[in-house]
């Protein structure tokens, strides 16, 4: 498709104030539901697992959706480049509701309903990726770089909120919400879904309203070869750690996926050197500000997610937590991460100063973790409730401050690839985070559980499954099961917290290397910082 065509988007002109309003609470709105997409369904999936008989494919079912969502990313901040956000949120939003409502009627016509779910999910997956990195571009584009900070601290409490009550709703719509309207029976996890429907439209009617023209549209053509190339690269990394921890990580599957992931990763990157107008490009990465944030960004998302995805395993099968508690224990730490992302990014705002706010999140993230490695099997639950408050402080200021960063040192034309860009790898990192915490998981079990017998074969998707279809059924597992689980998940997740301290140290150095860049006003000149990309 030739952008040529975008020169019969309307000029732009600069927002009112009425309009930059209205299009950031609509922003908020998409971006919480694109965030809670990726948690609400956990607390759901031993109802759906029970009704759609898809015990084997149950982890597939948030693995499809943080893919299509992920490997989408880049190809939407082009698009949003070349196009205009207006148009590409709002393709978004009808792809998003669309995966939505399919998601809701899965299984209900016949057939194998956990693989429509999965199916479903993806599609979801590619509409969320089109909100979530556009909602990061157009505050860039509707704020000068000094007043991001306060914004981009906002976005980032709405992905923490997202990240924790995403569980606890999931959970409450499953055990309150089936109903029968006009004759026709919902389950409850269907609103799980249904919920994005109403919101979103919503959200739709005041972009289009209200929302101005935004983006740096231009000439040139869309490199089509070159997000097919990064989609199998990224995905085929993506289904290889998938299939690692379950089917071991020499298993010939898993190899040759990563084999090709390499081949066709080599090819993308000779495609994005050629390009006029490439997805991800690789000028930008001769930003030393661009670079090292981004570098940073992959790192920290390593230790958050691969610390986080695990966590309600082992207050509920370590500690012996209720799922319920479980679930309402991780809200200290979306306390912590909400209060310390909005107050530093009103520091930024006010000082344009933030390698500080970097490395003092980075110092609390690692206090946090240390602390949580110090629980022992009796804790009770304030010491818990302490300790993740202590977390959430550290994570706020990464959740925004990076990629403000990133967006800062690109030109002007390229904020909504430098965003896009700098999500995609933050996201991977938190991927990669998982899969490597997952293997030293379940490394660390099977040493535990073969010292006790040597004969005994338990993996962690089994001691899931045992948990989730004990709470299903509303019972319990033995307490000599019980005492066995907590002893080798504990044990287990000990072993995680040091290997994210180490990992944390290492994004403490990185931060080390991020140049403080001058955050100007809006005004002639605006879009120039200390550093800027060369034009590709």
């Amino acid at each position: 498709m030739d952008a040529s065509a975008t020169h019969d988007l309307p000029h732009r002109r600069e927002p009112t104030a009425d309009e930059k309003r209205l299009t950031f609470w609509a922003l908020m709105i998409v971006f919480l539901l694109s965030a809670l997409d990726q948690t609400i369904v956990s607390t759901a999936m031993p109802t759906i697992i029970q009704q759609l008989n898809g015990l084997e494919l149950y982890a597939w079912v948030t693995t499809s959706y943080l893919l299509t969502s992920t490997v989408m990313v880049p190809i939407w901040g082009k698009l949003g480049d070349l196009y205009g956000r207006k148009l590409i949120l709002v393709i978004g939003i009808v792809i998003f509701v669309a995966g939505s409502w399919l998601c809701g009627l899965s299984g209900e016509f016949g057939g194998d309903g956990m693989m429509q779910l999965i199916i479903f999910r993806g599609i979801q997956g590619v509409g969320g990726g089109a909100l979530f990195t556009t909602a990061f571009a157009t505050i860039a584009d509707l704020f000068p770089p000094r007043e991001r900070g306060k914004y981009a601290g906002m976005f980032g409490a709405v992905f923490g909120l997202a990240s924790v009550i995403g569980p606890i709703v999931g959970g409450y719509f499953t055990d309150h919400g089936t109903v029968t309207l006009g004759g026709v029976h919902i389950d409850g996890w269907r609103w799980c879904f249904y919920i994005n429907l109403p919101t979103s439209v919503i959200a739709l009617a005041m972009i289009t309203l209200k929302m101005p023209h935004l983006g740096h549209a231009g000439g040139g053509k869309i490199d089509w070869f070159g997000g097919l190339f990064v989609v199998l690269s990224i995905g085929a990394v993506m289904l290889a750690m998938t299939w690692g921890n379950d089917k071991g990580w020499l298993h010939q599957d898993v190899l040759m996926l990563f084999a090709f992931a390499i081949v066709t990763g080599v090819i993308f990157v000779f495609i994005e050197s050629k390009h006029p107008e490439p997805i991800i490009p690789l000028g930008l990465f001769q930003v030393r500000a661009f670079t090292t944030s981004t570098i940073a960004s992959f790192i920290i998302a390593m230790a958050f997610m691969g610390t986080i995805a695990y966590l309600p395993l082992y207050l509920q099968l370590g500690l012996g937590f209720k799922a319920t508690n479980s679930g309402l224990l991780l809200l200290p730490l979306m306390a912590g991460l909400i209060v310390s992302a909005t107050l530093s990014g009103r520091y930024v705002t006010k000082t344009g100063k933030y390698k500080g706010m970097m490395m003092v999140g980075a110092g609390m993230q690692f206090l946090g973790i240390f602390l949580m490695s110090r629980l022992g099997s009796d804790a009770h639950q304030f010491d818990v409730i302490w300790r993740l408050f202590v977390l959430g402080i550290g994570l706020g200021p990464s959740q925004s401050l990076f990629n403000m960063v990133s967006q800062s040192s690109a030109p002007m034309k390229q904020i909504g690839v430098a965003t896009s860009t700098s999500m995609f790898l933050r996201q991977c990192g938190g991927m990669v985070g998982v899969s490597i915490f997952g293997a030293m998981l379940l490394a660390k079990m099977t040493e535990s559980i073969t010292k006790l017998n040597p004969n005994a074969h338990m993996n962690i998707g089994e001691m899931q499954r045992m948990a989730m279809t004990s709470s299903a059924q509303g019972g319990d597992m033995p307490p000599m099961m019980k005492t066995f689980v907590a002893k080798t998940i504990s044990d287990a997740m000990s072993y995680i917290f040091m290997g994210s301290l180490v990992i944390v140290a290492c994004a403490f150095i990185a931060i080390l290397f991020i140049p403080q860049i001058t955050l100007r006003g809006r005004g002639p000149g605006a879009e120039k910082v200390s550093e800027a990309a060369p034009a590709h």
